[in-house]
Order: C-alpha cells, then sequence, then structure tokens
C-alpha cells in the first residue's frame, strides 16, 4: 500500500499533483523522480498484461509549464525500459487515448500529462490501455510499483519517434462531418455560412479552428486564445468558469456569430455559448444532445449525472420519448454504466455530465469534447438550412424557475463517517416533512422532491467527489420556492457538527 505522501498524488484513475512553484503554500509535490519513476511502473504494469515486445508507448501533453520537463522525464525513462516512444507533443487527451485503438498507430499504452482546468501551478497525468482509461484499482498498483522502485528488465534501448497525432486525429473527424453532410451543396465544405468563435483557454485545443473549421469551411473570425499558454493568463481553462463564459459570450456578439465553443485544457470537455452571447450549458447543454441522440436513436437511454434538474427528466423521457438514467456524478461513472447498459443488452447511445464532458457509442464512449463540439455544429450546419438554431431542439424543455447550488465544507478528519451520518440523518428528516418524499432510483447521496405548494421542487445531497465537501443542487419551479426549502434544510443542519453549513444561512 502506498505512502501518505504518493497515495495523495492518487485522484481517480490519474496522477495529480502540484508540479511548479508559484503559489504561496503549496509546495511541489509532483516532481522529475515521481514522474520517472510512475513512467517505469506503468510499462512494467503493460508488461505483465501484454506479452509482446518491444512495447510502443504515446505520450503527449497540454500546454502546461511543467508539461516538457515531464514528457521530457517520460521520454527517457521509457526507452530506458526498452520501449519505443512515439512523442506526440502538444495534443488533446481524447487524441492520444485514440493511440492505443487507431489502426494507424495501435500503441501498447500512452501517457497523457495533463492538469485539465487545474491551476497554471498543478499538472496531473492520466494512462490509457487497449483504448480505455485504466481503472482506480489499476492507478493504485501502478503508484505502488513506482514508490517501491520498480521498472522492467531490459536488454537494449527503446527508440523515439516524432509524431504528428492531431493531423491524423483532425483528418478523421473532418471525414466524419463530410460523409454525415454529403447531401449538403458543397459537401467538402459543409460548415460554409456558418460562423463559430473558438475560446481554447490557451490550452491545446487552438488546433480545432485551423484543422477542422476552416477548412470545412466555418468562418473563425473573433475566435481568441487559441496560441498554447501554460500560464493561462486570460482566464481559467474550464468551460464551467465564469470569466471564461463571459469573455467567450462578448467574443460572439463582438464577432456576430453563430456559436462560440469553448474548451478546457485537454480538450475533453466542451461549452457552448448561443448567437446572442447566452451560455448553453448544464441541463441545457444536455438536453440538446440527448435531443440529437434521440432523433437518430429513438427510445434511447441517456446516462447522466446526479445533478440534473426534473425539466430535463421530462423533456428526455416525456418530451422526447427517451429513457433517462441519472447516476453518480463523475464522467468515467456515467461513461461505465452507459457501457453496462449496452452490455446488458438494453440500447444506450449517450454518457453525458452537466460539467461537459459527453461521451457517444458510436465514438466508444470516449469524453472528447471536439468530437462533441463538431457533432453540436453539424446539427446546427443542418438546423440553419430551415432557419433554426440548436436552441430550437429545446424550446419545449421544461425549465426551472430557481436553481441554487451549496457546497458545505466537512470540518474533520473522519470524513467517510460524517458523510454516512448526515446522509443518514438528512434521510430520517425528510421522511418526517410532509410533502417530501425521497427519490428510491437515485445513485448518489439523498435525492427529494418536494411537493408542497409553496416549493414545487427538489434536492440533492451528496459527498464531493474531490473535495471534503457536501455539495447541495436545489430547484424550484416557482419563485421563492428554493428559498422555503433552504428554510427547512437549516432546521436539520443546525444540529449537524463536522459539516460547516453556513452559507445556507446566507440565502
Amino acid at each position: 500500500m502506498a505512502s501518505l505522501e504518493w497515495g495523495l498524488l492518487q485522484n481517480g484513475a490519474e496522477v495529480r499533483g502540484i508540479a511548479a512553484e508559484g503559489i504561496i503554500g503549496e509546495d511541489v509535490t509532483l516532481d522529475i523522480p515521481k514522474v520517472k519513476a510512475l513512467g517505469r511502473a506503468f510499462v512494467k504494469w503493460i508488461g505483465l498484461k501484454h506479452d509482446k515486445r518491444p512495447l510502443t508507448l504515446a505520450i503527449g501533453m497540454d500546454s502546461r509549464l511543467s508539461g516538457p520537463r515531464f514528457i521530457e522525464a517520460l521520454e527517457q525513462v521509457i526507452t530506458e525500459c526498452g520501449a519505443d516512444v512515439l512523442n506526440c507533443g502538444l495534443v488533446s487527451t481524447p487524441a492520444l487515448m485514440l493511440t492505443t485503438k487507431m489502426p494507424e498507430v495501435q500503441t501498447d499504452g500512452a501517457i497523457m500529462v495533463t492538469g485539465s482546468h487545474v491551476t497554471f501551478n498543478r499538472n496531473g497525468i492520466k494512462f490509457f490501455f487497449h483504448g480505455d482509461d485504466i481503472q482506480p484499482q489499476d492507478m493504485s498498483d501502478i503508484i505502488d510499483m513506482a514508490e517501491r522502485g520498480e521498472s522492467p528488465h531490459t536488454l537494449a534501448l527503446g527508440q523515439v519517434h516524432i509524431f504528428n497525432l492531431m493531423s491524423l486525429y483532425a483528418n478523421k473527424l473532418r471525414a466524419k462531418v463530410c460523409a454525415k453532410l454529403a447531401d449538403f451543396p458543397n459537401p467538402d465544405r459543409p460548415f460554409e455560412g456558418l460562423k463559430v468563435v473558438v475560446d481554447a483557454g490557451n490550452g491545446a485545443g487552438g488546433f480545432y479552428t485551423k484543422r477542422i473549421l476552416e477548412p470545412l469551411g466555418a468562418d473563425t473570425t473573433g475566435s481568441q486564445f487559441l496560441e498554447p499558454d501554460g500560464r493561462f493568463p486570460n482566464h481559467k481553462p474550464n468551460p464551467e468558469d465564469y470569466e471564461a463564459t463571459k469573455s467567450i459570450s462578448n467574443a460572439v456578439r463582438y464577432a456576430k456569430a453563430d456559436i462560440g465553443i469553448l474548451f478546457d485544457a485537454d480538450v475533453d470537455r466542451v461549452a457552448l455559448v448561443d448567437s446572442d452571447g447566452n451560455a448553453i450549458n448544464r441541463n441545457e447543454l444536455v438536453a440538446i444532445a440527448s435531443a440529437i441522440v434521440l432523433e437518430e436513436h429513438p427510445g434511447t437511454t441517456i446516462v447522466t449525472d446526479s445533478i440534473t434538474s426534473s425539466g430535463l427528466d421530462r423533456f428526455i423521457t416525456e418530451v422526447m420519448g427517451g429513457k433517462h438514467c441519472r447516476y453518480q456524478r463523475g464522467y468515467k461513472n456515467v461513461i461505465q454504466e452507459a457501457r453496462r447498459i449496452n452490455d446488458a443488452g438494453d440500447e444506450c447511445w449517450l454518457a453525458i455530465e452537466t460539467s461537459g464532458h459527453a461521451a457517444f457509442k458510436d465514438n466508444n464512449f470516449y469524453d472528447d469534447g471536439a468530437h462533441f463540439a463538431t457533432r453540436l455544429l453539424m446539427k446546427l450546419a443542418q438546423l440553419k438550412r430551415e432557419g433554426k438554431n440548436l436552441s430550437s431542439l429545446i424550446a419545449n424543455m421544461p425549465a426551472a424557475v430557481e436553481q441554487r447550488e451549496f457546497r458545505l465544507p466537512i470540518v474533520g478528519d473522519d470524513i467517510s463517517r460524517i458523510v454516512t451520518d448526515a446522509l443518514v440523518g438528512i434521510q430520517q428528516f425528510a421522511s418526517q416533512i410532509e410533502g417530501w418524499e425521497e427519490v428510491s432510483q437515485n445513485h448518489e447521496g439523498i435525492r427529494v422532491v418536494c411537493r408542497n405548494e409553496d416549493e414545487c421542487g427538489w434536492f440533492l445531497i451528496r459527498e464531493s467527489l474531490h473535495e471534503p465537501e457536501m455539495p447541495i443542487n436545489i430547484e424550484s419551479d416557482i419563485r421563492g420556492g428554493t428559498s422555503v426549502i433552504i428554510k427547512k434544510l437549516k432546521m436539520f443542519f443546525r444540529n449537524v457538527r463536522n459539516i460547516d453549513s453556513k452559507d445556507l444561512y446566507k440565502n
């Protein structure tokens, strides 16, 4: 079992840590020696899983300042372990994962150096094998091997090859668009007439304008922050960040564009802005993706994370005639549930999280932001011929009048016990409130429907995936409804120790 120092690096099925100085009080936890140890351990782990020699591994990075030195370290240790390296340079995470699946490449594994949306001084490592992420237990095993200093026995050095992965990836994505829109007047440039503003957040997504949109005929005037810069000087590389959304909204309005596309640093997530500069995110983004899939595959199941709204549920099931499965928050949880549903013999074509992660069955359930954005743009191109836009797809979606979110810090070391006690307590408390009913088919936390006339809403209380917090999401279909629900929740939390509920009292 890994020591605390090494164990803290694990974040589910990947590694995350502080990779550079620059923020007071945040000491480096992910350094070159640890990166090298993890690289050696991964090569050995693959060798134990895959009886093939020599092995070939692809490596790539987003734009973070610590990326080049981590890539150099990985290149060194992988070749010292006798494996060949395809150095793909600046890439998107989904593209690098595809190297373990593409018939043109078919690497034995891949390592992506990325911190996704976190601050400039942090970084992480994602590992891929057989066309998918490794599992959390595999990550734990690799960390244990790295801490013990394990490496494979080798007789000869591997070789390094520079590989232009993003050109191959972009060619494949453009071909999909041209095949889908083959009935357009100019099928080689089906996005002619579309004006698209892209904000890459100075991450790895700048390729999307030059290699995909412009060759397909789109006008990308007004696109911004396409150049990689690991300082992220303009805004956080996070599609859910307020400043990032505000920035692209202004850019879309100024350019008079049809749509805005906002990527995170490693291009596995996306957010949208409509032609008026209004954000299309969370439930609305999920609804548009669901509408597109349900038009193509009527009656299919849509898997979402747990915090999606009642209005979205009614839209998927009643308006669009599909099936809706709410599952545990965390994009890998949502994707794994979608795969499980298909393996059980039911049809599921979309797994999507309100954070902007979306994975389609016909794309091997990879959460690929560029692929998702392209699916949306293909539909927009079709709708524009009819004088419509993407928002027209969800015109009949019931929308909540009020939405609130609180994140209550957990104070104490025994987080698991504190969370369990709180969930049991809220379950008992809700059962005593007239008009409140717990949702039985719920995979995360406690979800309660509040049916009283002055509430007309619901709330979900759960444990955060990454922070010592208990988030609470509340919605109501009437004005003032969330305040009534919050007032009752205060009655419960005022007697709960170890959970800081003061934010509820700011309501």
